[in-house]
């Protein structure tokens, strides 16, 4: 009695079985733009520094794996979708004819 749990097939799919072409693009536009920031701002201080490397913190933060879902991004949009989406179902099951009026 063994089972036998098929692999992921969506890896091939991804480029470095890892990121889709949206991940990648939202990882490399957040890295661009906090590059930009270093080079405009030149940072002084710690907190300017975190504040010019936010942006590709937060994107990076983002696209990280994640078990049980794609990344970070797919868990927030998931969880948006539930709480605002309808929650009480009618039952339309096997039986829904069968019901007495």
């Amino acid at each position: 009695m063994n089972y036998l749990i098929p692999a992921n097939t969506k890896n091939g799919n991804l480029i470095f079985n890892v990121f889709t072409g949206f991940d990648l693009g939202l990882f490399l536009s957040g890295i661009g733009i906090s590059l930009l920031l270093l080079l405009i701002v030149s940072p002084e201080t710690i907190v300017s520094a975190f504040i010019c490397l936010s942006p590709g913190l937060i994107c990076s933060m983002l696209v990280v794996p994640v078990p049980n879902y794609h990344n970070i991004l797919v868990v927030i949009k998931e969880m948006i979708s539930f709480f605002n989406s309808r929650r009480n179902y009618k039952w339309k099951g096997w039986c829904y004819t069968d019901e007495y009026k």
